[in-house]
């Protein structure tokens, strides 16, 4: 089982189903599956249930709570999974580190910081997500403020610079993120503009309305240059709680974008998908990936010209983390073959 590096801000564990809440058709083992597992640093939740469970988001269907255990929603390193079955159905149990008692429990997640408890998915590696890069429209975007120019007549701003912008008439918000408009996100199938990128670039403080406004960057981390726009930071809107679950609808998309210039996705690599909150997308969504077929030509055909295009292949999981109207961020959690842009998702 990988060790993910654990930076919590804070997840538990508490009740989600009844102790008597089953799927209509059985929950499939991993072929591999052990009898029991220890809990360590770094493992997540998604990992320990994808060692038991063949789809590991179907874990609430197979773990109970008993409520008369002190902090029974919490899953510690040193703690013990158990498989057993009742009425012929697979159960997962948990033995506390050090105890002899087994606690049965049915995962969700809450806000309480506890630094130790192991997360659902490998938080570090979407944290940079939740909050930043952005999607925009291009209405908005045109209207956003933007950088005119730099104290000392410098071509570029970093942290601890001076920038004028054009024109901040409120103090309303007192920061703003600097972002980069970065180009076009289409869907695969139709080529329709969905929305334009906007890449975080730093955050400025404002010194003092007008136009132009004055703002003082900070925490940059890259050069801004005049054009780049600039969004009011609003705080308590990133997601930090996930329970990964199936879409309640046939959801079919495809990969359209991928994070940090990678040309071949693998695990816990971030995507961008043409699918949104419109589409019934939601933070939790996970979602199968199909590596596109291939068109090739047929060399044994008598036409030289005759060509077929090869079925998709399953080639990993993903959820869903971060939505927008016609636009998502996605994780993959697993991966069984390199997958690339444009090939599809759709409910599994």
């Amino acid at each position: 089982m990988p060790h993910l590096s654990l930076k919590l801000t804070g997840l538990l564990l508490g009740l989600l189903l009844s102790c008597t809440t089953f799927a209509a058709e059985p929950v499939a083992l991993n072929p591999t599956h052990p009898d029991r597992y220890t809990v360590v640093k770094g493992d997540t939740l998604w990992d320990i249930a994808g060692s038991f469970l063949r789809d590991p988001w179907q874990w609430p269907e197979v773990w109970h709570v008993n409520p008369q255990i002190e902090n029974p929603h919490l899953i510690y390193p040193g703690d013990i999974i158990v498989l057993t079955y009742l009425n012929g159905k697979p159960v997962l149990s948990i033995q506390r580190g050090g105890e002899s008692g087994t606690v049965k429990l049915s995962p969700q997640i809450r806000s309480t910081p506890i630094d130790t408890a192991i997360p659902v998915i490998p938080m570090g590696d979407i944290m940079p997500f939740l909050s930043r890069p952005y999607v925009m429209d291009k209405k908005d975007m045109d209207a956003a403020p933007y950088i005119v120019s730099f104290k000392e007549e410098r071509i570029a701003g970093t942290t601890h610079d001076k920038i004028y912008v054009r024109s901040i008439d409120t103090e309303e918000h007192s920061r703003y993120d600097i972002i980069r408009p970065g180009g076009p996100y289409k869907d695969a199938e139709t080529g329709e503009i969905l929305g334009y990128e906007a890449m975080y670039i730093a955050t400025a403080e404002l010194e003092r309305t007008g136009d132009p406004a004055s703002l003082i960057m900070i925490n940059g981390k890259m050069e801004a240059i005049a054009g780049y726009r600039l969004l009011p930071v609003v705080y308590d809107k990133t997601q930090k709680d996930f329970f990964p679950k199936s879409p309640d609808q046939n959801i079919k998309g495809n990969i359209i974008a991928v994070f940090n210039g990678v040309s071949q996705i693998g695990q816990h690599n971030i995507v961008v998908l043409d699918r949104g909150t419109d589409n019934g997308l939601a933070p939790g969504h996970v979602l199968t990936v199909d590596k596109r077929g291939a068109t090739i030509f047929d060399r044994v055909s008598p036409d030289p010209h005759d060509k077929v295009t090869l079925p998709d292949e399953r080639a990993g999981v993903l959820m869903v983390f971060r939505t927008f109207p016609r636009v998502s961020f996605g994780i993959i959690m697993s991966a069984t073959t390199v997958i690339h842009v444009l090939d599809r998702v759709h409910t599994p």
